[in-house]
């Protein structure tokens, strides 16, 4: 009997499977993550279905009309070199097709493949790697004077103040993606604002799992003012943890690779962000980590 292959919007019931399959691909997915992805674009999240069993899934968000995201393009090893990943990869393509920028991350081996669809390369992004938080220098690398500031738990600071900070600095607003993501009972977020309770910089680190089930943390995001000020955050959001902690920075920032490399962290693997249509300006300068790179 002819199986049927069909594309459908992810069920709840179906955010474990696919978040398995991320976990067997290498993604390090944050627990809770697929089920925040699928909430920022109530639409954003399809799975590819034989006989309406999932074997495939695809991430499209539209975060407005200027700009879109691709990921979370998986198709299970047993079902691949059939043309059910071109149909989903067409099926993200046609959701996205009035959105002025649609932006992914390509793993190296699949930047000649985008290309043909119209995409360009347009910078690396790394994955960091540090093993706990006594491996970070005992003191601080940078020595300037941060007396001026304090660092305070997400809920200390106005949402409204983060929002604002991170749309200054991210290539287009993400308000709703945001506010899911910062409110997410798993993890922990902090701030540092200044004695004006101005926001200067903020992070988050949640726990994440790793290839055959092992646990880690991921960073992300994080933005800072500057380098000292990142290190803090760094310090902050570490402190205690023993595990496997992962941070995926822009190369762009021309400040992450000298910080992070002397704090101890590592580069593991690289993708490359890869553009369709008009790239919004935005300077990288005050991202140290993305919140993720399955939907940007």
């Amino acid at each position: 009997m002819e199986q049927q292959f069909s594309i459908r919007i992810i069920s709840n019931n179906e955010l474990e499977h696919v978040t398995d399959w991320a976990v067997r691909e290498g993604f390090a997915p944050g627990f809770d993550d697929i089920s925040i992805y699928k909430n920022t674009d109530k639409q954003g999240i399809w799975v590819g279905c034989l006989n309406d069993v999932p074997i495939g899934s695809i991430a499209c968000v539209k975060y407005n009309k200027s700009y879109g995201f691709i990921g979370l393009f998986i198709v299970k090893k047993n079902f691949r070199h059939k043309g059910y990943g071109l149909r989903l990869w067409k099926h993200a393509l046609q959701y996205l097709q009035d959105i002025d920028c649609i932006g992914l991350e390509a793993a190296p081996n699949r930047l000649n493949d985008y290309a043909k669809w119209g995409f360009k390369k347009s910078s690396v992004t790394n994955r960091w790697k540090l093993y706990g938080f006594q491996d970070l220098p005992k003191t601080n690398f940078y020595i300037d004077d941060l007396s001026k500031f304090k660092v305070v738990l997400g809920k200390q600071i106005s949402s409204e103040q983060v929002l604002i900070y991170d749309s200054q600095r991210e290539l287009s607003p993400r308000p709703h993606f945001l506010s899911d993501w910062l409110q997410n009972s798993v993890g922990i977020v902090k701030s540092i604002i200044d004695e004006n309770d101005m926001c200067h910089g903020f992070g988050r680190i949640r726990p994440c799992i790793l290839p055959h089930n092992q646990r880690g943390w991921r960073i992300g995001p994080l933005l800072a003012d500057t380098p000292p000020i990142a290190e803090l955050l760094i310090r902050e959001l570490v402190k205690g943890l023993e595990n496997q902690i992962l941070l995926d920075c822009p190369s762009l920032n021309p400040y992450s690779n000298y910080l992070l490399s002397n704090l101890g962290f590592t580069i593991i693997s690289k993708t490359y962000r890869m553009y369709k249509g008009n790239q919004p300006p935005c300077p990288m300068n005050q991202v140290y980590g993305l919140a993720c790179l399955e939907i940007g």
